[in-house]
């Protein structure tokens, strides 16, 4: 199995290069970072991963850019793969967004994940005024114009949302920059299926096999090889030996592991000492040493 550290409820930045530093030493596969552009003080929208639709960090946690923070983790690691999970590419013009992903994979030799939704407040599309009615099928266009970015060749784009003639950018990845898609609507599970690969929501396996046969059956029909599409989720569910087998048997070889120094909605098992405060960064790399003992080394 291998083990991405999710680093989204994390308030002390300064801490993140550290931490991702800390994760590649202890054996971690990967570390992914989460992003919103600007958070809306007021909104109606519901989160859609918790049973009372509230958001479980306070408002005002700041969310740092992602691709800025994966350049700044590339430049102390040499192995440690680096994702977004997720990166709401369709508040973006897909110039920026495309330009972001290629230099941070350029300067990590090749090393990012570009972890795409459409995302869940509308609001935050209203901040930028942006129709969030048609968000999906915006970012379905974004990604195949930042595919045609990154080729390094001269491009031409005429579409629903973007149109140029005669384009360049330059850096551009030396290899195909793959393409994770999140989310559970049937929007996001066809995106899914025609990328490169799924982040998936926290559920337990009894979830996920249907999740994952519908994605098969899709990509099957798009073409594709339903087995070469990667998978890689948060298991909501205690994480014990037979419950990893079962997932690896079944071809799911990415397991999201959420900050293992503090509780989430969505597991039930800490890694941190009891009453340790999980604001310092020797708690959270105590954390995670005895986390990488018990389950990446056990």
């Amino acid at each position: 199995m291998k083990y991405w550290l999710s680093l989204i409820p994390v308030p002390e930045v300064d801490q993140l290069v550290p931490l991702a530093r800390r994760a590649e030493e202890l054996g971690f596969h990967g570390v992914a970072v989460a992003d919103h552009l600007v958070m809306p003080t007021r909104y109606e929208s519901r989160y859609p991963y918790t049973e009372d639709g509230e958001i479980f960090w306070p408002i005002d946690l700041p969310w740092p850019d992602p691709w800025v923070t994966l350049a700044a983790m590339a430049s102390v690691t040499t192995e440690l793969r680096l994702a977004t999970n997720i990166y709401l590419g369709a508040l973006r013009d897909p110039f920026t967004a495309a330009k972001a992903v290629a230099t941070t994979a350029v300067l990590s030799g090749e090393r990012v994940v570009c972890g795409l939704a459409a995302g869940w407040i509308r609001e935050e599309y209203e901040l930028l005024g942006l129709d969030f009615s048609s968000r999906g099928r915006r970012l379905d266009e974004l990604i195949e114009v930042m595919r045609k970015l990154w080729s390094g060749r001269e491009v031409s784009h005429r579409g629903e949302f973007f149109r140029f003639e005669n384009a360049l950018m330059a850096p551009a990845p030396r290899e195909p920059v793959p393409v994770w898609v999140g989310g559970h609507s049937p929007g996001a599970l066809r995106r899914a299926a025609r990328s490169d690969g799924w982040f998936g929501l926290p559920m337990t396996r009894e979830q996920l096999w249907p999740v994952v046969e519908e994605l098969r059956r899709q990509r099957a029909e798009a073409g594709l090889d339903p087995e070469t599409l990667e998978l890689c989720f948060c298991l909501s569910e205690p994480l014990r030996p037979d419950a990893v087998a079962e997932l690896e048997e079944r071809g799911v070889e990415h397991l999201s592991i959420v900050c293992p120094w503090q509780p989430s909605p969505w597991e039930d098992t800490r890694w941190d000492e009891p009453g340790a405060d999980p604001g310092r960064l020797e708690v959270k790399t105590d954390a995670l040493a005895r986390f990488a003992a018990d389950v990446i080394g056990g």
